[in-house]
């Protein structure tokens, strides 16, 4: 009997061993993600991708660019991507639209612009050279085109008044635009800003971000439906996401360089270093994925000064932004 007993224990535990090994398996979950663009603005997502912390929750993140947040969004409300990473305005646009299902902020990744303005010629700068201009400044209602008409506002130059801003220009060709002789201003983020002053066909003049202040400036969301049907796969993405943002404020800009290199092979880790200490500097990412009330407050702000928003519509802070993820972080 003792040896029937034992016997039976060992075929016990090998099937418990075997069923546990299938349910990791079957927990594994494939994640289509739609970013805005391909930037190091984005190492902390990139660095959770490449140390392994989405696949610790059991993620399989396929990730897209989009190419533009109203890109972005259309493919989040298309389902044919189950989370964006784009400015919360496309947000506000589709509530204000609205939709019944409209997707819902439910992690932030960055807390101000990531971009930068580059000249022609490498003089020291000042903003009043922007009057008489023609800056290249992205999509109308995009974030980096409100951002730098608040920007420029704050600096004592009207928008389409003392300069141009053009915004005719797709924001994935705004590079080519400038170097192609467009423009006198053009706003990029990183590495290419880095890459066009390597080039020799810019300068980078000054950050955005670090004029404009703390916005939500770039944020992940996904339809109501979405969450309702796979809160788990919300929160383990959220764990993750959490997880780079603490890994890239303890690490230096070299160790961020070599953890993200792989998602920029044509740039040299020297040039990814040097990004990455230039969002360090401007303190770009959150700490945390949590967004604050008064942030999205300053978002609608932005909008509101570039026309794109009136005051009577702006967005309650909890019909848009659900927390609960970011505050049960693991």
């Amino acid at each position: 009997m003792k040896k029937l007993f034992a016997l039976l224990c060992a075929v016990a535990i090998t099937a418990s061993l075997c069923a546990c090994g299938k349910t990791e398996t079957q927990e594994t979950v494939t994640v289509q993600l739609n970013e805005v663009t391909h930037s190091v603005f984005y190492a902390p997502q990139y660095a959770a991708l490449k140390l392994g912390f989405f696949a610790d929750e059991g993620l399989d993140v396929e990730l897209t660019n989009g190419g533009g947040a109203d890109k972005v969004m259309t493919a989040v409300l298309s389902g044919q991507s189950d989370i964006g990473l784009a400015g919360p305005e496309a947000c506000v646009y589709v509530y204000n639209q609205g939709k019944t299902d409209y997707p819902k902020v439910f992690a932030q990744l960055t807390k101000r612009d990531g971009s930068f303005l580059v000249g022609r010629e490498n003089v020291p700068f000042n903003w009043a050279d922007l009057k008489g201009k023609t800056i290249i400044g992205g999509r109308a209602g995009g974030m980096p085109e409100m951002t730098l008409e608040y920007v420029m506002r704050q600096n004592g130059v009207i928008p389409h008044v003392d300069a141009v801003v053009d915004t005719s220009v797709q924001f994935n060709m705004m590079a080519g635009a400038f170097t192609g002789g467009n423009g006198d201003y053009v706003t990029l983020f990183e590495p290419t800003a880095t890459e066009v002053e390597a080039a020799g066909k810019g300068v980078i003049l000054t950050s955005i971000g670090q004029e404009s202040g703390e916005i939500p400036y770039t944020a992940y969301f996904a339809s109501q439906g979405y969450m309702e049907k796979n809160p788990d796969v919300i929160q383990r993405f959220t764990n993750a996401v959490a997880k780079g943002q603490t890994w890239v404020q303890e690490h230096s800009a070299a160790e961020i360089a070599e953890a993200i290199a792989d998602q920029f092979p044509d740039t040299g880790v020297e040039v990814l270093t040097k990004v990455a200490q230039r969002y360090k500097d401007i303190d770009a990412w959150n700490a945390t994925p949590v967004m604050e009330k008064s942030a999205l407050e300053r978002l609608e702000l932005v909008m509101e000064t570039a026309g794109e928003l009136a005051r009577e519509d702006w967005v309650n802070f909890d019909e848009l932004v659900d927390n609960s993820f970011a505050l049960a972080v693991k």
